[in-house]
């Protein structure tokens, strides 16, 4: 059973919508994606182990649900600042992407 947390914990996540501008395979990487993503005011990069599940051009245009204020972490040498949310199945063989069901401006914020 997973730990309960308090509303104030679930406060401190910033969860915005981005759309993902740019996707590249990352050298040497067989699972990774250098993934570019407008967040309104700013871009970022995202390293992501997507490509197993999307084409790189299933995933450019596409709006997303990022975690904002994660701290940043390098993999594979690239700085990776936030993280896309994913549903991911138990066994890992399906992933599918957290998406706005309507249209939204890209930066507004999950509440």
């Amino acid at each position: 059973m997973n730990e309960v947390i308090k509303f104030s914990d679930w406060q401190n996540l910033d969860l915005r919508v981005g759309q993902i501008k740019e996707v590249e395979k990352i050298d040497g990487a067989d699972k990774l994606y250098k993934i570019k993503v407008d967040l309104g005011n700013e871009e970022r990069i995202i390293v992501s182990g997507l490509v197993q599940y999307y084409s790189e051009e299933e995933l450019k245009n596409k709006k997303v649900i990022l975690f904002y204020n994660l701290e940043p972490r390098i993999i594979r040498g690239i700085e990776s600042k936030g993280m896309i949310l994913a549903a991911v199945s138990e066994d890992h063989s399906q992933v599918r992407l957290l998406q706005p069901d309507a249209e939204i401006e890209v930066g507004a914020r999950i509440s």
